[in-house]
């Protein structure tokens, strides 16, 4: 079990509603992820042997769940929105000739 402190970070979240958000994050001198939080296992079908997707085993560095939120952000009103037509670059109202 690692008894280490969490190296944390600030991120911005937008699920389930926009926030910023501090989190921990994997040990960069992690022997067994060498700091990237996790191993990838690519795997294939047992009767072809062709590629069929990727296993991701979270290491033991760190926690993803492990997340604070610092400051709720507000939701952008769909109210206070302007919504502009797109502007054809080649339409003009200038007569042909």
């Amino acid at each position: 079990m690692n008894l280490a402190l969490p190296r944390l970070r600030i991120q911005r979240a937008t699920w389930p509603r926009p926030a910023l958000i501090l989190t921990d994050t994997p040990r960069p001198e992690c022997l067994d992820c060498k700091g990237e939080g996790g191993i990838e296992e690519d795997y294939g079908d047992h009767d072809t042997g062709e590629y069929a997707g990727t296993n991701w085993w979270s290491c033991t560095c760190w926690n993803e769940n492990r997340r604070w939120t610092l400051l709720p952000l507000p939701r952008r009103s769909q109210w206070g929105r302007r919504s502009t037509p797109a502007r054809d670059p080649w339409a003009s109202n200038e007569p042909p000739f």
